[in-house]
């Protein structure tokens, strides 16, 4: 039987052992693993960063001064099968400070080491040079253990004799000197370019006096010419204007002349209708009343004969009217009477009849 073993992204499990008498390891970074009971051997080693702060006190460089530096480093174990293998070798079952420590040592023994081969001034004006020189010469030696140096820098240099403060001081006093001389060439400089400028500036100047005038001039001359070409347009304006309004008043003149033309047609035209009016007035007053008598007589004679005629027929009409009623009416007493006959003969025949019996 066994269990399952997890492990965290920074931190390796390794796994050596197996069911069949395997010796060999495996390692695994973030994951998990199975292992058997009394014949599988877990262990961890951490992947984290380490922070590393190396110290030498009290170092002769190469000119023989003692000084003392301190650093921070910043130190992993590498996730690479081979290298982590390497790392095993040397740290599996050690604490984090336990490999602190030997890592510590061995930047310390190469920082030790470079800064007898160097002086004081290299050391203090290029530290990132230092440091560069520093993580160049014990990577090779770490990197035998597993371990990456992922950062160096230089914290901290300083000695016990004041040998930096002097030379601080020799520094600043030679900076000062160069800034004097360098004041000084400035001031020189600057009082040259300034002579230079105002020569410059008067030479400018006087280009632009020149210039200006020569605008003014030429500014004169354009009014001018642009004067004389205004007057030009306006007495051009001018004539064109009287050109044209004779040419108006002309157009003016035939339009009134075709206007008198039109009104003089529209007058006879006049003229003509009324004299036919006054012709159409004559017939409806004298002739047309003339010829509407005679036709009246002529309607009032033909009137009477026709009424003569009519009221003839209606007579001879109403005397056959007469005649035929008188006949019918005489036809029908007739009949009356033949009816009547006859019903009093049947009366008494049956008068008879019933008294036989």
């Amino acid at each position: 039987m066994g269990n399952c073993h997890t492990v965290g992204p920074n931190e390796a499990l390794v796994v050596s052992g197996g069911c069949c008498g395997s010796d060999g390891k495996t390692y695994v970074v973030g994951g998990w693993s199975w292992a058997w009971w009394l014949i599988t051997d877990i262990q961890r080693i951490t992947l984290e960063i380490m922070t590393l702060q190396p110290k030498c006190e009290d170092v002769e460089t190469a000119e023989g001064v003692a000084i003392t530096v301190t650093g921070v480093a910043q130190v992993k174990v590498m996730v690479d099968n081979e290298l982590l293998g390497y790392a095993c070798e040397q740290f599996l079952g050690k604490s984090v400070i336990e490999i602190k420590s030997v890592i510590l040592q061995t930047l310390e023994g190469h920082l030790r080491s470079i800064l007898g081969t160097l002086t004081v001034e290299q050391i203090y004006q290029d530290r990132d040079r230092f440091a560069a020189l520093v993580r160049e010469v014990a990577a090779p030696d770490v990197g035998r253990m597993g371990i990456e140096i992922l950062s160096f820098t230089i914290k901290d240099v300083y000695d016990k004799v004041e040998y930096l403060s002097s030379l601080g001081k020799s520094q600043t006093a030679a900076v000062q000197r160069d800034a004097d001389i360098g004041v000084a060439e400035a001031e020189r400089d600057a009082g040259i370019r300034e002579a230079d400028c105002k020569k410059e500036m008067m030479d400018v100047k006087f280009q632009a006096d020149t210039k200006m005038a020569d605008s003014k001039r030429g500014l004169e001359m354009q009014k001018a010419a642009f004067n004389q070409e205004v007057n030009t347009k306006k007495a051009e304006a001018q004539l064109a204007y009287e050109l044209q309004a004779a040419k108006e008043q002309q157009k003016i003149r035939l339009e009134e002349i075709e206007i008198e033309v039109v009104q003089r047609k529209k007058q006879i035209t006049i003229e003509e209708k009324e004299i036919d009016r006054t012709e159409k007035e004559l017939i409806a007053t004298v002739k047309r009343p003339a010829e509407a008598e005679a036709y009246k007589m002529q309607q009032l004679a033909e009137g009477q004969k026709m009424k003569k005629v009519l009221t003839a027929q209606a007579e001879a009409e109403k005397i056959r009217r007469i005649g035929e009623a008188e006949a019918g009416s005489i036809e029908a007493i007739g009949k009356a009477e033949v009816m009547a006959m006859g019903q009093l003969l049947l009366i008494v025949t049956t008068s008879k009849g019933s008294t036989l019996f």
